[in-house]
Order: structure tokens, then C-alpha cells, then sequence
């Protein structure tokens, strides 16, 4: 096959991903106006809805803006040879194909960064901060950036290091131990993420005794779960929003609970909340995910190993010595319509799983603490109360608050 044809299948995939990713926020932009359904009309007075409008209006439009900036950005870089301009960089350094791989890698991550960086800046100080969200410093702001592309040069670019030594030693096979690499870093990852990872963003201290703690271990008791891990982490430095989440398993799992959270709802509506989570665990739900995810991985991996060493993917972007990263980068293009088909897939099995959490919470605790929570954590965060069908299904791993109350109020 002509690699030219190659070239205009990579920029069809990526134009055609653009379009179809704003047709999806075209229609979802069409319920913007709906009138809030009759289980909800607790949630907005009017001029609170008025305000969740606009909030989805600016964040649609700047959302329609810095993804035609993104897009132009790449097709140019792919119409100049980017990619080979680049390549030729990295090979200037050095003959090494691991160092020439980093150092390309490390080019392209950083000029993504770059071109999203204002708009990351847009979205928070101007955007955020208009609808009163943001408490993030501009020092924050900043610290954040730099301790992100420090653990991405660490671990991403440990992780390529590895796999590309795997390329260079093992050949077409590569993708078996690269596969044991990222299922290890993975479950490593999920036990240890907020115990390692999260301190460095931000503090997490233990609840302390209370109303709070009492009610959750008379829970925990009820249930037969064992929680002495549960803290409370400082997401209110950043933001108004509220979140709860659990991570790990075995003895490292723990619940983690934002500050804004236990300031905005009363104590039963948190602990329905912890109860959804709990339900989670005992639903099996963390563990299935992560099984599912290694196994696609695994097989990401597999076809990876048939195409990455074809010449013809680095001669299709403009580079005319094959290599691993180059290949690389061709094959994340090509696969990507499958990568989207799998993640609607994965966010059909979450929503289900959300049902399931919901339905623990309801026959274990109380139903209408969890939907006051839910109302109240809409309400706070000014979140759509009618998406569109489309947007839902192909983007939300959650189901919308309609139908979860609905859900819950179902005998």
C-alpha cells in the first residue's frame, strides 16, 4: 500500500473524530434550553438555572474554540512533517534508539502541553472562576503543571523505556512483557495511587471523631465492612466541586472524601454516599474494571505488535527511517476509532455498575439521602440536568441524575 494513502487514512481519522465529537456537542447543546423535568424542579430555583445554562453555554463554546485551535495545530504539524522534523531532533542526540524514542516522545508531549496550556489557564482563572468554582492560586496553578510533567517524565517515560527495550530485545513479542509491565504498574497504581500519588497534589488527613465517623462505622458494622481507613482531603484549595471516591483493595482500600463534600451535604446524605461507594466494593465492581482493563490492554498491545513494525507507517508520516515510536504514534491514530468503541463500551458497563452502587446504597442505608446528596452535588457543581441521549451514551460513565432518581425511587 502507498504510505501517501496511509497518511490521508490518519487525517481522515482525525478530522472525522473532530466532527464527530462536535456533532455529539451539537446535539447536546440543543437540550440546553429544556425546562428542568418534574423530579428535579428541587434542584434550581430560576435564576440558579439560568446560571447552570450559561455555564454549559461558555463551556460549550470554549469547548468548540480550543478544539478548532487543537485540531488546525495538528494537521499542520502533520502537512509540514512534523513528525520527521522532530525525529530528526531526537536522532541528533543520539544514536540510541530508547534515548531517541524519549527524546521524540518527550517533544511531542511537551508541545501538546504547550498548545493546551492557555486554555487550561482560560478555563480556570476566566471560565471557573466566573461561576464562582475556582480557588485555585495561580502558584498552584503553576506547582500543579510542573509536579504533572515531572510524574509523567518518571513514570511515562519509565514505562516507555521499558517497552522500548522489550521492542529492541525481543522483537514482534514485545508486547507480552510490555503487557506484564502495565498490568503490574496498574494494580500497583490502583492500591497505592492515593497513599503515593494524591499526597503530592494534595493533604489527606484521617476523619476525625464525630457525628460523621459514628455514623459511618455504625454503617460499616451493619454492612460487615471493615473501614479504618477513611480520610478527608483538601479539594477546596481547588475548587468548589465535590467528590468522594475509593481506592484499593484488600488491606489498602480506603475512602477518601473532599472537604467540600462534607461541607455541602448533612451527615445521613454523606453517608449514602460512602454507602454507593461501599457498594462498589461489594459489587466487585473495582476489581472487574481492572480485570477488563488489563485485558484490553493486552490486547491494545497485541495489535500493536503486528503493526508497529511496518515501514510503512513511519514513510506515512514523513519519516524515512522506521522506528518504534514513530510507529507508535501512527498505530494510537489508526486504532482510535476502536479505542472509542471500547470506551463506549466501558462507560455502558460503568453506568450499569452505577445502577448497581445506587441500588446497594438504597437497600443498605436509605434512598432519599442518596438523592438529596446527588441534588445537592448537581446543584453545587451546576451540572446538565438534560443531556442529550447521544452525549450520554457515548461520553457519560454516569448515568444522568434523572434517571438515577428515577432509579431510586423505583420499589
Amino acid at each position: 500500500m502507498d504510505p501517501k494513502i496511509i497518511f490521508y487514512i490518519i487525517i481522515g481519522i482525525i478530522v472525522l473524530n473532530f466532527l464527530f465529537d462536535k456533532i455529539i456537542g451539537y446535539l447536546n447543546g440543543t437540550k440546553y434550553d429544556a425546562p428542568i423535568p418534574e423530579l428535579l424542579k428541587d434542584v434550581y430555583d430560576t435564576d440558579e438555572y439560568k446560571k447552570s445554562q450559561a455555564y454549559k453555554k461558555e463551556n460549550s463554546k470554549f469547548s468548540n474554540v480550543s478544539g478548532l485551535v487543537s485540531i488546525l495545530i495538528t494537521l499542520a504539524f502533520f502537512f509540514l512533517d512534523g513528525f520527521a522534523w522532530v525525529d530528526g531532533i531526537a536522532r541528533s542526540f543520539s544514536s540510541n534508539e530508547i534515548v531517541i524514542t524519549l527524546i521524540f516522545m518527550g517533544i511531542i508531549s511537551l508541545g501538546s502541553s504547550l498548545v493546551s496550556l492557555p486554555f487550561s489557564y482560560y478555563h480556570t482563572f476566566v471560565i471557573e472562576e466566573k461561576f464562582g468554582f475556582n480557588k485555585t492560586t495561580k502558584k498552584l496553578f503553576w506547582l500543579d503543571l510542573i509536579k504533572g510533567l515531572f510524574l509523567s517524565m518518571i513514570l511515562g517515560g519509565g514505562i516507555l523505556t521499558l517497552i522500548t527495550w522489550f521492542y529492541e530485545e525481543v522483537g514482534q513479542n514485545f508486547w507480552i512483557y510490555a503487557w506484564v509491565l502495565v498490568s503490574i504498574v496498574s494494580i500497583f497504581m490502583n492500591m497505592f495511587y492515593s497513599k503515593l500519588i494524591v499526597p503530592l497534589f494534595n493533604k489527606q488527613t484521617p476523619l476525625e471523631g464525630g457525628e460523621l465517623k459514628e455514623e459511618i462505622t455504625n454503617f460499616a458494622k451493619k454492612v460487615g465492612f471493615t473501614i479504618d481507613k477513611i480520610f478527608v482531603i483538601d479539594g477546596s484549595k481547588r475548587s468548589t466541586k465535590a467528590n468522594a471516591y475509593f481506592s484499593g483493595f484488600g488491606r489498602e482500600k480506603r475512602i477518601v472524601l473532599y472537604d467540600t463534600l462534607i461541607n455541602d451535604l448533612e451527615t445521613k446524605e454523606i453517608v449514602a454516599v460512602l454507602a454507593h461507594e461501599v457498594g462498589h466494593y461489594k459489587r466487585k465492581h473495582i476489581i472487574f474494571n481492572l480485570i477488563l482493563t488489563i485485558l484490553l490492554t493486552g490486547f491494545t498491545l497485541f495489535i500493536l505488535s503486528l503493526l508497529v513494525n511496518k515501514p510503512i507507517f513511519s514513510e506515512a508520516l514523513g519519516v524515512s527511517i522506521p522506528s518504534f515510536h514513530v510507529g507508535l504514534v501512527a498505530f494510537a491514530i489508526l486504532y482510535s476509532p476502536i479505542s472509542e468503541i471500547t470506551g463506549i463500551i466501558m462507560n455502558v458497563i460503568s453506568r450499569k455498575f452505577e445502577y448497581q452502587a445506587d441500588n446497594y446504597a438504597k437497600d443498605h442505608y436509605d434512598g432519599k439521602y442518596l438523592i438529596s446528596s446527588l441534588k445537592k452535588l448537581s446543584k453545587n457543581s451546576l451540572s446538565n440536568l438534560t443531556p442529550h441521549k447521544a452525549m450520554v451514551f457515548v461520553h457519560y460513565s454516569h448515568p444522568p441524575l434523572l434517571a438515577r432518581v428515577q432509579n431510586l425511587l423505583k420499589k
